[in-house]
């Protein structure tokens, strides 16, 4: 066992052929740091590594850490497809290509081209929305928990609000409707049951109210004996007591999905169109863009909102924006959608894609990994459509000496981490979610299991 005399010293790694590729990706002063840190440890817990008394041995360490300290490309495997804690929606190489030069050089994101004076920054992307929906207005903010927020300090602002106690909601990181409409300055009112909520409930405080909304339950079912106020007739009551209605669709798709094979939701087009006067949805779950808040509906609502001062701290910048508009375009050729959105292309592939997917990862996966190809389901995620899955087909893996958790915590630190999902103590690799396949497989083949 090496002792403590043992240790290189850190400007003789420094020199070494093996830190040099990590100096140069890293930093000189950050890999000092980690190796100073690291040999600190070492002669606190009087315990050295066989591995610590050469400069391979630390290299291979700092870059197992690498993942840790950052941002790197990865393969969702887990059967979630719009994954929050991994990017959610992909965008294409190709639409990334093409807003390459509105990154690169000055564009006209706040400039009226035609007046040659200061201009607004959603126009491009409202004009695009509007003909798309075939609503009045739109603005757009850094995600829909802002959109949602934003609505209800603008029109609720020191007064009450109704919502279905059914619909009050905690999304992704415990953030709490409630908690949300405290902070944005409202007083919730809570009416109906968990289970049952009618449109008396509503219509017995309307007079209190200053708004009426309705969260569309995007991450979470209730089954049995239950009972929600339609859209329709909630904005119907609205209209009539002259105050705005709001639905929070939280993750909002364009087209319809039940055409592509896949489970219906309602688009925000369909929930204008029954009469509600403002609709919010996220850019970066089924809409397959990039991650921000639209508000969308009444022109002079619309107004009102941009007039908000939060308004302005919640607006997005150019990256946003461009993606944003980029992939707007996409849907005004609907026919070819599928083929350029990664999201629907992702979703709509069949079980014989996925099939010979799971047959190219069989043939390559290292010595000591057994798989099998099964049937499976996938999610499509981030809160849409939670009682309902889309078939699919994964490889399922056990190791001969290592746990599933080992197994999975070897391909998260494989070249390009490979994330898993762990079930009856193996490790499924749903293919969903297996692209660039060719990359895949050079990924497995290159494990040392």
């Amino acid at each position: 066992m090496p002792e403590l005399r043992d240790l290189p010293a850190i400007e003789t790694l420094m020199q070494s052929e093996a830190i040099a590729a990590l100096v140069q990706d890293r930093g000189a002063t950050i890999i000092k740091k980690r190796l100073r840190e690291m040999q600190a440890q070492m002669r606190e817990t009087r315990n050295v590594p066989q591995w610590a008394t050469a400069a391979e041995g630390y290299a291979a360490a700092l870059d197992t850490s690498a993942t840790k300290n950052d941002y790197v490309p990865v393969f969702n495997l887990t059967g979630t497809v719009i994954h929050t804690n991994l990017g959610r929606a992909l965008l294409s190489t190709e639409l990334w290509r093409a807003i390459e030069p509105l990154m690169t050089r000055p564009m006209n994101l706040e400039y009226d081209l035609v007046e040659g004076t200061r201009g607004q920054r959603d126009t491009v992307v409202e004009e695009r929305l509007c003909e798309l929906m075939g609503c009045e207005a739109a603005t757009i903010v850094n995600n829909n928990a802002a959109a949602l927020m934003l609505v209800l300090n603008t029109f609720g602002l020191d007064a009450e609000v109704p919502v279905s106690r059914g619909e009050l909601v905690e999304i992704g990181g415990s953030f709490r409707l409630p908690e949300l409409m405290s902070r944005a300055g409202c007083r919730l009112l809570e009416v109906g049951t968990t289970n049952r909520t009618r449109l008396s409930d509503f219509a017995n405080v309307v007079k209190r109210a200053s708004m009426l909304l309705k969260i569309h339950p995007s991450n979470y079912h209730i089954e049995g004996f239950t009972e929600a106020v339609e859209t329709l007739e909630l904005a119907e009551l609205a209209t009539k007591h002259d105050i705005p209605s709001c639905v929070d669709l939280g993750s909002g798709s364009l087209v319809d999905l039940s055409t592509l094979g896949l489970p219906k939701e309602p688009t925000p087009q369909s929930v204008l169109a029954q009469g509600v006067d403002l609709v919010t949805f996220s850019g970066d779950k089924l809409l397959g863009a990039v991650q921000c808040g639209v508000i969308a509906g009444r022109q002079d609502l619309i107004e009102t909102i941009r007039k908000n001062p939060m308004k302005r701290a919640l607006r997005v910048d150019k990256v946003t924006l461009a993606i944003l508009n980029a992939t707007l375009k996409l849907y005004a050729q609907p026919e070819q959608l599928v083929e350029h959105l990664p999201l629907l292309r992702t979703l709509t592939l069949t079980p014989q894609q996925l099939q010979v997917r799971a047959e190219a990862v069989m043939a390559n996966l290292p010595g000591r990994v057994q798989g099998t190809i099964i049937t499976s389901e996938a999610q499509i995620g981030s809160g849409a459509l939670p009682d309902q899955n889309i078939d699919s087909v994964a490889v399922s893996l056990t190791h001969d000496t290592l746990s599933a958790q080992k197994l999975a915590e070897a391909l998260r630190y494989s070249a390009v981490p490979v994330i898993g999902r762990l079930k009856d103590e193996r490790v499924l690799l749903d293919m969903h979610g297996a692209d660039p396949i060719d990359e895949l497989i050079n990924v497995l083949t290159g494990l040392e299991l």
